[in-house]
């Protein structure tokens, strides 16, 4: 399996060089030459399988330069029970009227971003020491790939972590996840300003080849395809827990911000996942729901976009979402290429030629949640369940209830668990959230974070101080 770059600008590389590279050279994203195809008997052949067995079917798919011994044995150090606290480490619990909850936020920083993490964790070091090699991980956080990055790679000899978030608009348990992390190889960054802007610094480091290869940087967010590759995983293991044979239809919802975890949907149901629908659910910064409805890719600025009660989402120009429109133009590198010219001289670019096929080719659909529409759910679902939902899962929830259809399961992707939300819960239920045993005092403890300017010279140059090379 080689890859691509969505701008045409990279020859085809092995999955183990577009691990260490992050964004692609052209300023583009990595993609697989082909996507690999699924039959119905293959997948009946996985039914029984533990987490990290189909973890490791799944990623040998698009991994040919690992062999499969040693990816096994990798996933199986990624996926362990005493980590995830289940030996099942994705849930399936129902909820109500067709819908039902995948729990990928079981853990060490109890949010999904944990499931592709752990992968990434392991498979870093590996072709780190295979290679001889050193990285320094350069990314952006708008809350949670910060300190599962973080977590999954704290302590490493051969990497490094530095991760901007933006000051001030995170929940204080976030904060205190990433900031108490002591470890000499993880440097947190707040920087002033919103994540798109955070993350348009990361992206201009990453494009700058003189200073990316001299400091070995890389990417651990999902513009880093083994993210988008390991995230793939669960939505086949959600329809194998929620079907009984070949062929049944399941539809996914998905709260959104930078379109990673869809994506890896898209993928999946391009690889012959039977999934009906990919229900794509936004809070007030819509960006991504508006070109849903009317093909218009219209981001905001910073100035537009809005600080909500789920901040993880909080995000006007979603990185994956070239991925998709690489897929949707027919895997057209050089219209790509001209689509993002257009949007960063016009600050717009018009796809509703294609409206149709967003749904009936595939299986997008989505709305947008807001605030009062979050508190609500969240108390109608622990009134009728006794499950207590994170804000960002009760957009998912809010969003997902108008697309369910009989006979067709709709499962809402679990982003995190609500103590990292606790303000939004005592809001919601006028109590705070129970917080997991251990990390009761969590706030509490040491913070390690340097605040700087949201511009990439003050990033370059602590980087240039700090990186191990």
């Amino acid at each position: 399996m080689k890859y691509v770059s969505t701008r045409g600008g990279m020859l085809a590389q092995g999955f183990s060089d577009i691990l260490l590279e992050g964004l692609a050279t052209d300023g583009g994203l990595a993609m697989p030459e082909r996507i690999p195809q699924v039959s119905a008997a293959q997948l009946e052949s996985w039914r029984s399988l533990p987490y990290h067995a189909l973890a490791a079917e799944v990623l040998s798919l698009f991994i040919s330069d690992i062999d499969a011994a040693q990816l096994k044995a990798l996933t199986q150090a990624a996926y362990l029970p005493e980590t995830f606290q289940s030996a099942e480490i994705v849930s399936l619990r129902p909820l109500y009227d067709g819908l039902s909850l995948l729990g990928l936020s079981e853990g060490p920083t109890l949010a999904f971003k944990d499931m592709a993490m752990q992968f990434l964790g392991q498979v870093f070091p590996h072709v780190l020491h295979t290679r001889g090699a050193t990285l320094n991980i350069l990314g952006a956080t708008s809350g949670d790939t910060g300190s599962a990055a973080e977590y999954a790679m704290r302590g490493r000899d051969s990497v490094a972590v530095f991760m901007l978030s933006p000051f001030g608009r995170m929940s204080a348990f976030q904060r205190a996840q990433m900031y108490s992390l002591q470890d000499a190889n993880i440097h947190n960054l707040a920087v002033k300003g919103v994540f798109d802007e955070a993350q348009d610094v990361v992206k201009a480091l990453a494009g700058d080849l003189a200073f990316k290869n001299k400091y070995h940087l890389g990417a651990v967010n999902s513009i880093n395809w083994a993210r988008i590759a390991a995230q793939i995983v669960y939505y086949f293991h959600g329809w194998l827990r929620a079907t009984t044979g070949p062929g049944q239809p399941v539809s996914f919802a998905v709260p959104s911000g930078n379109f990673g975890n869809i994506l890896s949907g898209h993928i999946a149901r391009s690889m012959g996942l039977p999934i009906r629908r990919l229900v794509l659910a936004t809070n007030e910064n819509n960006v991504l729901d508006e070109f849903f409805r009317t093909g218009i890719y219209r981001p905001r600025s910073a100035a537009q976009t809005f600080l909500t009660s789920s901040p993880s989402m909080d995000i006007s120009r979603a990185s994956n979402f070239e991925r998709f429109v690489f897929d949707l133009v027919g895997r057209d590198a050089e219209r790509v290429a001209r689509l993002w010219q257009q949007l960063a001289a016009q600050g717009s670019f018009d796809l509703s030629a294609y409206l149709p096929e967003f749904t009936e080719r595939y299986g997008f659909v989505s709305g947008t949640s807001t605030h009062q529409d979050r508190l609500s759910t969240i108390r109608q679902v622990i009134d009728r369940t006794g499950i207590l939902l994170d804000p960002h899962t009760a957009d998912g929830v809010k969003v997902a209830a108008p697309f369910v259809e009989e006979g067709v399961p709709m499962l809402v992707l679990e982003t995190a668990l609500p103590a990292k939300f606790s303000e939004v819960i005592e809001e919601a239920l006028g109590r705070p959230a129970p917080v997991p045993r251990g990390l009761e005092n969590l706030e509490s403890l040491p913070q390690k974070v340097t605040v700087l300017p949201c511009d990439v010279a003050s990033v370059r140059a602590y980087i240039a101080e700090h990186a191990s090379l």
